[in-house]
């Protein structure tokens, strides 16, 4: 495939790159325009940088707290609204937009139903693990290691499975306790450029929509600077126009706004979801990390 050279392009021009794991964080909107038109959501902006979902049935907050020690996103689920949460995920500040949304949109969509549809016996169940799914992709399982893990083909991403017993509350007080872990990077066991954690008990079925999400080899829009710098000889990057895009990647850029414009490199738009935008309501997280 022929690639482009991030170094050699102006920092705002837009292109596109994979694997998905490696093409950094974006500006969020990936994840923020599904959750302001899912209906019956609420948002709020505090400190005019933290941004807050919380769903309608008040068991879920989604937290984006810019200055916390992890950044990125926080979803806590409780059954009780004011309870203890019964799980928390952790995607860390240069976790890739699509790796998150690729969890929240699976939220969202099963809220409804409290995910029965998605569980043994439901509609939308399909028993396949993460670690399956990514094992059908070409990642290897290390032979012999504790934790359980397993590492992309390129072997820059790595999924874990913790080994031995740890307190469910100590998994929801500190992240890198939790049971599965998602990591990425030029080493991602040990040096990881960015990590995702998920407690004991996060449905099986939203991790393995991030899992689908690592192993989707639809490349992504990024905007040159964006890609890290320790990243940079790792992925393909291609300008949208020199790239065989899929139908709905192509149509995507046919509607930009900037497609005719001379001299503008396409610009693929963040997909609009259908549905009501919510009433901004004041809301509060219970848990920053």
């Amino acid at each position: 495939m022929e690639t482009t050279d991030p170094h050699a392009l102006e920092p705002g021009t837009e292109v596109l790159v994979g694997p998905v794991y490696l093409a950094g964080a974006d500006d969020g909107r990936t994840v923020t325009e599904p959750l302001d038109h899912a209906e019956g959501w609420t948002k709020i902006i505090a400190f005019g940088t933290d941004t807050y979902f919380t769903s309608p049935c008040q068991r879920v907050r989604i937290a984006h707290p810019l200055e916390s020690h992890y950044g990125g996103w926080t979803i806590a689920y409780a059954e009780d609204p004011l309870g203890v949460p019964d799980w928390i995920t952790t995607f860390d500040r240069n976790t890739p937009d699509e790796v998150v949304a690729a969890f929240t949109g699976a939220l969202v969509r099963g809220l409804e139903s409290h995910f029965a549809d998605y569980l043994n016996g439901g509609k939308h169940h399909t028993g396949a693990s993460p670690a399956a799914m990514l094992a059908e992709h070409g990642w290897e399982a290390a032979r012999d290691s504790r934790p359980h893990r397993q590492v992309s083909p390129d072997g820059h991403a790595a999924y874990r499975i913790r080994s031995g017993w740890v307190h469910e509350y100590d998994e929801l007080l500190n992240p890198e306790k939790s049971l599965w872990r998602m990591s990425a990077g030029p080493d991602p066991i040990s040096e990881p450029s960015w990590q995702a954690y998920f407690s004991s008990y996060t449905p099986e079925h939203l991790i393995a929509a991030s899992a689908a999400a690592l192993t989707d080899t639809t490349p992504v829009v990024r905007q040159a600077q964006r890609i890290p710098n320790r990243h940079r000889f790792l992925v393909d990057v291609q300008l949208p126009h020199r790239a065989k895009l899929a139908p709905c990647t192509a149509a995507a850029l046919a509607r930009s706004p900037h497609a005719s414009l001379p001299g503008k490199t396409p610009v693929i738009p963040h997909a609009p979801v259908a549905g009501l935008t919510p009433a901004i309501v004041p809301a509060t997280s219970r848990r920053q990390r």
